[in-house]
């Protein structure tokens, strides 16, 4: 087997030492090239570039969550064809690795990699189901280019949460969860339209579900995690079916309180559930509109400013080894 390993060396919980020891092992089992990224983006090249070739049969990303989202998107930038794609293997090395996680893989690299190693000799993999966001036609968002993401989205509050985290991060800061929860708490206090949403979620055969303050857009459950304590914004969401929605018509103190708990108590039996909470199960496609530009989130990666996204779930979209 041929395979790339695309590393990125700011990958926040392994050193250097470390990821020369996961690539010697790798590299004992497999004919393996080893890519250390060098801009942002470069993950995504270099997905691309494999999926071009004939001769890489699978694609190893080593990093976080946004190393692998790039991958992916690089991998499927013709779309989909899990049949004849290199198939994708995850090394976790970042603060939180949802969707390794949600894979079941363990959160530690070395021991992600011995895992790794023993479903390659087993010829363990299952195909899963992504999410695909594009411009809404008709919109001032239509040219917006469709990008792909693995474990979930976000347009409104918990967006602005991730941009404010990515402020900090871009001024030498890292990140942990209480830089979330700080974050969490400055955009609550600092977001005009927590107590009336402008989000309208937009459905063929349905009533349109109006004035949501934000909308969590999940394809595995669980939505992330706080340390080792798994959160579950959409208990029924999985790489399985199509896409999940929470969405929240509003955010008082008290609202608030009721939801955060809810999320903190969260199982797989059980979600956030409330007069103004609204859930959705099995989504193939939908759009989300808003009266004003509202900040836009997948996969922890914050995308800017939106009126419109097109959200489309769709099955079978990638091979991966677990």
């Amino acid at each position: 087997m041929r395979a790339l390993l695309v590393v990125n060396p700011a990958a926040t919980t392994t050193s250097a030492r470390t990821r020369d020891v996961l690539i010697h092992a790798l590299a004992s089992e497999m004919k393996l090239e080893a890519v250390t990224t060098e801009y942002r983006g470069h993950a995504r090249d270099l997905g691309r570039l494999a999926a071009q070739s004939d001769d890489i049969d699978l694609v190893v990303a080593l990093g976080g969550d946004g190393t692998v989202n790039e991958v992916v998107n690089g991998l499927l930038h013709a779309g989909p064809d899990p049949d004849h794609l290199p198939g994708l293997a995850v090394v976790p090395g970042g603060s939180t690795n949802v969707f390794a996680r949600a894979l079941g893989l363990p959160n530690d690299p070395v021991e992600a990699t011995g895992a790794l190693l023993d479903a390659l000799r087993d010829g363990r993999e299952r195909t899963v189901g992504l999410g695909l966001t594009s411009g809404t036609p008709g919109t001032e968002d239509e040219a917006v280019p469709s990008r792909w993401f693995l474990f979930n989205a976000g347009l409104g509050f918990d967006a602005g949460v991730v941009g404010r985290v990515e402020q900090h991060r871009e001024q030498g800061k890292r990140s942990t969860h209480a830089l979330y929860v700080r974050q969490a708490m400055r955009q609550f206090f600092g977001d005009p339209h927590r107590r009336h949403g402008t989000i309208v979620l937009e459905r063929d055969g349905a009533e349109p579900v109006t004035d949501l303050v934000l909308s969590i857009v999940c394809n595995t459950a669980p939505w992330t995690y706080l340390g080792n304590r798994p959160v579950y914004a959409s208990p029924k969401a999985s790489f399985d079916t199509g896409l999940d929605v929470l969405g929240l018509s509003r955010l008082s103190t008290p609202a608030v309180a009721r939801y955060v708990t809810q999320l903190l108590l969260s199982s797989p039996e059980r979600g956030p559930q409330g007069r103004h909470a609204v859930s959705l199960h099995d989504l193939t496609r939908f759009t989300l509109h808003s009266k004003v530009p509202l900040p836009l989130q997948m996969d922890g990666d914050h995308l800017g400013l939106r009126t419109s996204v097109t959200f489309t779930g769709v099955r079978r979209a990638l091979r991966v080894i677990v």
